[in-house]
């Protein structure tokens, strides 16, 4: 059976992600199932199969924004994600607000060690 190479995400949904990935001149939308973000080989944000937005954030920032949004720490697949927040609908439909939460995700990840990345196997 072929891949999927398309999503089954709202496209209003996918369409309030490429603002806000705009946003960043130098960061690309990855992802044909499930659209993200990544930065250095780590994942900074992504949309759920139901279109919700979920961020990547430094402790910090995800302490503050925990309280601020009043949201929860993301949960797939019944394990909860530490470092990643739900986005509430409310501020993922404002690009404008969410901007500096996007950036910030972005820095923080971007502090980050980059992760290793394979090397492709020589046929020699």
């Amino acid at each position: 059976m072929p891949k999927p190479t398309a999503t089954s995400i709202p496209s209003d949904r996918l369409d309030a992600f490429d603002r806000l990935v705009a946003t960043q001149p130098d960061l690309v939308r990855k992802g044909a199932t499930i659209p993200y973000t990544s930065l250095n080989g780590h994942m900074t944000s992504y949309l759920t199969d139901s279109g919700s937005l979920v961020l990547r954030l430094s402790p910090e920032d995800r302490s503050r924004f925990l309280v601020e949004h009043q949201t929860a720490l993301h949960v797939a697949y019944g394990v909860i994600q530490k470092e990643f927040v739900d986005v509430p609908d409310s501020l993922f439909a404002d690009t404008g607000a969410l901007r500096p939460w996007f950036a910030a995700s972005l820095a923080w990840v971007g502090s980050l060690k980059p992760k290793a990345t394979r090397r492709p196997k020589s046929s020699g």
